[in-house]
């Protein structure tokens, strides 16, 4: 159950970066970017990340070991990004953001993930 959580916060991360990489992307071809190099690299890196981020929600949910250190890095800087909101006054953006990074963290550093994820043998020990 804590994985299906920790996957579907990564999904819903994913999805988001996506999508505000693409409406980047949008507006850099319709509008009038004052940069227009910095515009194309912003709208390729969300939606590399979102692609990114989607992929690691795909391995959690079958249950691929790997997962765990980039969900954890993603709700570590997901928690700094919000702080950082909350410093600038976006409040209404921060602390949704640093709410859904924390239940990804406990979903990703909960017994049952590490259960699922490493089995008996935590962490690679060998019978």
């Amino acid at each position: 159950m804590t994985l299906t959580v920790a996957a579907a916060i990564m999904g819903v991360e994913g999805l988001t970066a996506l999508l505000l990489g693409g409406y980047v992307g949008v507006e850099t071809v319709i509008g009038k970017p004052s940069d227009v190099v910095s515009s194309i690299f912003v709208a390729g890196f969300g939606i590399l990340v979102g692609a990114a981020l989607l992929w690691v929600g795909r391995g959690m949910l079958r249950t691929e070991r790997w997962t765990r250190s980039p969900g954890v890095l993603t709700q570590i800087f997901a928690a700094v990004v919000g702080i950082t909101l909350i410093q600038s006054g976006q409040q209404t953006i921060g602390i949704p953001l640093i709410a859904v990074a924390v239940i990804g963290l406990v979903a990703l550093l909960s017994p049952p993930t590490t259960q699922a994820l490493y089995g008996d043998g935590l962490y690679g020990e060998q019978d």
